[in-house]
């Protein structure tokens, strides 16, 4: 956690505001999402109004956590402040840049409660921020603070902050687990938290339609390996994007069974738009944390093993590839180097 005072900070900010809106950026997960909803049991415990807010519509294989239909796409023009979940740059919140409405924000104190190493452009309105890369999701972070600001916890809050753990880790099985991630787990089982339903649920909302479990045998034969089959990549077009997104993210589709492969020490997903922007969504198997170090060449950031940047220069993709292919074998080498 960061230094009491903003701890401290923190708590005054929130005790002096009635009405207080939870901010997720424009690519949601189960960390943002988990991380919002728990925040509003909170608030409500605490006597607050909070109120939900997103610019982009939440994915379908995170509807199973109930109270995703309280987010709205419109941000609210009456609120005493504001708390960012799972993001400290505004390279995250392109829609709310654009709508006009940021002047809004920057008018109220603001919070930022996020765990991600790397930031650039930072959140100019900004207030106070606590981010600490020791928790593995932003979740964990709230169940702290919670703990040292004595808030109250329901069995629901500590549900969602469960989910988003178990998203941030890939159910604890990533680099971002720690001793304190178990313990805090451990707490939340011991207080009642069904991990089993939680499970069930995720897994009964997260079965594929037909033409998804087609579309994923595509992604997955489109794959190519590079670096002694060390960089698995592939490449979703907008015309993917429209057609299956709605239904199911194509990089969740196939970025974790990229690393299921022998030898691959990294994957990385790249949608490419019409309008010329090219996301790229980057994951790290255990052992070669460079995730975030490769996303930050090209602007981007994230955690060493999930990272992502985006591209808008006009650049062609089979030259961003070429050189996402080469920095990222060259941390990779360096990573040898140093064993």
């Amino acid at each position: 956690m960061n230094n009491d005072s903003d701890v401290t900070r923190v708590k005054e900010l929130i005790e002096a505001a009635q009405t207080i809106v939870i901010l997720q950026a424009d690519n949601p997960d189960a960390d943002s999402l988990g991380s919002a909803l728990a925040l509003e049991q909170i608030l409500h415990e605490l006597g607050k109004n909070p109120l939900l807010y997103c610019a982009v519509d939440i994915p379908g294989y995170l509807k199973y956590l109930s109270g995703w239909d309280r987010i709205s796409s419109e941000l609210p023009q009456q609120f005493d402040a504001t708390i960012i979940v799972d993001a400290s740059t505004m390279t995250l919140f392109e829609k709310l840049a654009h709508s006009g409405h940021q002047g809004w924000l920057a008018n109220k104190p603001c919070i930022i409660l996020d765990h991600h190493a790397s930031i650039g452009n930072e959140i100019p309105f900004m207030t106070v921020m606590l981010n600490s890369v020791d928790y593995s999701a932003t979740g964990e972070l709230i169940f702290d603070l919670a703990k040292k600001l004595n808030w109250s916890l329901t069995i629901s809050a500590q549900e969602f902050i469960m989910t988003a753990i178990l998203g941030d880790t890939q159910g604890l099985s990533n680099g971002q687990t720690t001793a304190s991630t178990y313990r805090v787990m451990a707490a939340m089982i011991e207080a009642g938290v069904d991990r089993q339903q939680l499970e069930e649920r995720r897994r009964e909302l997260s079965k594929m339609p037909v033409e998804i479990f087609r579309y994923k045998a595509r992604l997955l034969e489109r794959t190519e390996f590079f670096a002694n089959n060390r960089i698995a990549i592939v490449r979703v077009p907008q015309t993917e994007i429209a057609e299956y997104s709605p239904m199911y993210n194509p990089k969740l589709l196939i970025q974790y069974e990229m690393l299921q492969t022998v030898g691959v020490a990294i994957s990385i997903v790249f949608k490419q738009y019409d309008n010329g922007r090219i996301t790229a969504a980057v994951r790290c198997n255990p052992g070669f944390a460079i995730g975030n170090t490769l996303a930050e060449h090209f602007g981007g950031g994230g955690h060493p093993y999930a990272a992502g940047f985006k591209i808008q220069d006009g650049r062609q993709f089979d030259d961003l590839k070429t050189d996402t292919i080469r920095r990222a074998t060259e941390l990779l080498d360096t990573l040898n180097d140093k064993s």
